[in-house]
């Protein structure tokens, strides 16, 4: 006997309703189950997909919008300085409280998996300690990542060559960097050597922070690339935002395209923040803001999408919805065609998987944790579309989220009844 079985699943391309029958918190099996569970739910014809992916936010940001104060230039220099003024005022209490709040508010969206840069700058790595914490907390329903990142650069704040190998002892996942955030060019090189040095020490992946910015001229991608080769780490290592590819010149990018098909990296692009932060400086044409994430998958280079931020100095919107940051992705990436449109979801599914290296325990095939949402949808243009929310959230084989969906009842009478009549007019209808 199953413990749960899910019935009437739509799996994407199949237009036959399957089941999903759950024993140990493992998926057993999938089809038309003529057995019984012990406890049974009908999906109603929903679209089952593997739980959603978040492969790239903040946790210890999140909701300070502000405080101290608003960051009134939508600038990433601005956000930089206002939370360097938030974070002297960081408590462990603090960044639980909020930290929790928006992973649960995830949940709720079918996000199972989370991959969180934590600056670590402050001296007392509070953020840090406290998203150690919350990651064993809800290790049972979430898998968190975590991943130490310098926000105000590693040669650039001394400080920081120390901390960045503390974080790691204490157990970060991932080692982070942001070279174009350095004094020099060549500070950002020595950066990127000394964070895939602690990767190579420390058995960890790494993440770094990108060239996140318009100028055409910062190119540490191809840096990140050539370390990810020499070092053997390659699908370890993920490159986030890297918006100054969509001004390269095409001859460079073309040649950048081929050495990041052979290093394997992973690219992570966080289009809602990125739509409203790159470009402060320039006059019209102002660019789209984020990296070439459709031609970047043409050329088969694994990418996923973020949310990035939620109401932080950085960006003061965001609900945590990873097909709100798809529904972005699809429009500035001018991805609209059938395929593409599914490509985008694979990039908050599997492709986010692929990035946080879990594709052994992720996905929707016998023997793989039972971890998967059901959402009332028709396909992904569906998703994109009307961004549903989910109706049952499965983790570990257990129910830990459902949304009771009911059609809503509109009453029109006298003046759907009389349109063929007359024309009314707003003020007649309201």
């Amino acid at each position: 006997m199953f413990d749960l079985i899910v019935r009437n699943l739509k799996f994407p391309s199949d237009n036959v309703l399957k089941d999903i029958g759950i024993k140990d918190g493992k998926i057993k099996e999938i089809g038309k189950i003529v057995s019984y569970g012990k406890k049974e739910i009908d999906a109603l014809g929903d679209l089952v997909l593997p739980p959603f992916v978040e492969s790239h936010i903040h946790l210890d940001t999140v909701l300070t919008a502000g405080t101290p104060r608003w960051n009134e230039s939508g600038t990433l220099f601005e956000g930089i300085q206002i939370w360097g003024e938030r974070k002297k005022e960081l408590t462990i209490e603090d960044v639980k409280s909020r930290a929790v709040q928006v992973l649960l508010n995830q949940l709720s969206y079918g996000i199972l998996n989370v991959r969180t840069h934590v600056d670590i700058s402050d001296p007392n790595l509070i953020a840090l300690r406290a998203l150690i914490e919350i990651k064993e907390q809800v290790s049972p329903y979430i898998n968190l990542q975590i991943v130490a990142f310098p926000q105000d650069g590693i040669l650039s704040n001394h400080g920081n060559l120390k901390r960045l190998e503390e974080a790691l002892r204490l157990g970060a996942d991932a080692v982070g960097a942001i070279p174009h955030n350095e004094y020099t060019r060549e500070n950002g090189i020595e950066s990127l050597k000394y964070c895939f040095s602690l990767a190579e020490k420390y058995n960890r992946m790494v993440n770094v922070f990108c060239d996140e910015t318009d100028d055409g001229q910062s190119r540490f991608l191809e840096v990140v690339a050539m370390l990810a080769l020499k070092t053997g780490l390659k699908q370890r290592v993920t490159a986030s935002h890297a918006n100054a590819m969509a001004y390269y010149p095409d001859p460079y990018a073309a040649r950048l395209m081929g050495l990041l098909q052979e290093s394997e990296v992973n690219i992570i692009s966080c289009p809602l923040v990125s739509s409203v932060m790159q470009e402060r400086y320039a006059s019209w044409p102002k660019g789209r803001g984020i990296t070439r994430i459709k031609e970047l998958w043409q050329a088969g280079i694994n990418v996923s999408i973020g949310h990035d931020d939620i109401m932080t100095p950085f960006y003061p919107f965001g609900t945590g919805n990873m097909l709100q940051a798809a529904h972005m992705a699809v429009h500035l990436a001018q991805m609209t065609g059938r395929q593409e449109v599914e490509e985008v979801i694979n990039m908050i599914t599997i492709r986010g998987a692929k990035a946080l290296q879990i594709e052994s325990q992720y996905g929707l095939s016998v023997g793989k944790p039972a971890n998967f949402v059901t959402i009332p949808a028709e396909d992904s243009f569906d998703l994109i579309r009307n961004q549903p929310k989910c109706r049952f959230v499965i983790s570990n084989g257990k129910i830990i989220l459902q949304n009771k969906y009911h059609q809503p009842q509109l009453n029109l009478d006298g003046i759907l009844s009389n349109s063929s009549k007359k024309s009314h007019s707003v003020k007649e209808i309201m």
